[in-house]
């Protein structure tokens, strides 16, 4: 059955993958983005999916948002909380706002997005939340102490909301998604991204349409026995 979807980070990299993905299913998809205007613009043009600006980090503009959305586009029943930014540094040169923003968008994101859209999904008996998480946020990443916390965080997050929803037919599950062809990805030195790949043992990077048919499955009503379960797609890196 059709639902309306928020992608959240939805118009680019991975989040546009998923969008595209849940359109693909019959969804009407929603893209949330933070900051790019000429970007989100140019991929509303390219896929007919609506991109709403706010920033997930902040409570406050999550509420209104879905508010908002809810008001023109329909009850939100599926969320995807892809959002998310890097700040890296070893912990002794890394600042207290590289670590607060970091936790403040990854992980607070999440927060703030269910706050706005799990009770619908409560009163309906219906939702779907997938979590992106990372294999960093499994195994840790050296330099990467609050990226790591935050996906880390995400991961308990998944597990504890999922016995919240399972009675009422929400499901909460996340995905932890290796080293995936985006533009974060791409500005890893050359050097440093060889060895990445050395480690992989499929030997390559993963494509964003394979996150994106994870999270596919993971809304669909075929899914509704999954709950509360983190979907390692990593090439085999890390394995556990």
């Amino acid at each position: 059955m059709a639902k309306v979807a928020i992608v959240t980070g939805g118009t680019r990299g991975i989040g546009e993958a998923i969008s595209l993905a849940l359109k693909e299913r019959g969804h009407t998809v929603v893209a949330n983005y933070a900051g790019n205007e000429e970007k989100a613009k140019a991929f509303t043009e390219r896929t007919g999916i609506a991109a709403y600006r706010w920033d997930v980090g902040d409570h406050e503009a999550c509420l209104v948002g879905c508010k908002r959305v809810e008001d023109e586009v329909g009850p939100i029943d599926i969320v995807v909380n892809n959002a998310g930014i890097t700040r890296d540094g070893v912990l002794h040169k890394m600042t207290f706002d590289d670590w607060n923003e970091v936790m403040r968008i990854n992980l607070g994101g999440c927060f703030n997005m269910a706050k706005a859209t799990f009770p619908g999904m409560r009163e309906r008996k219906w939702g779907r939340i997938v979590n992106i998480g990372s294999i960093n946020g499994q195994s840790g990443q050296y330099g990467q102490v609050n990226y790591a916390a935050a996906k880390s965080g995400i991961h308990g997050f998944t597990k504890a909301l999922a016995q919240e929803g399972a009675k009422f037919g929400v499901t909460v599950n996340a995905i932890a998604p290796g080293y995936i062809d985006t533009d974060m990805v791409a500005a890893v030195p050359a050097t440093v991204l060889e060895k990445i790949v050395a480690r992989i043992p499929v030997g390559r990077l993963g494509a964003a349409k394979e996150i994106a048919r994870g999270v596919a499955f993971l809304c669909d009503d075929e899914a509704a026995f999954v709950t509360g379960s983190t979907l390692s797609i990593n090439g085999g890196q890390h394995m556990y």
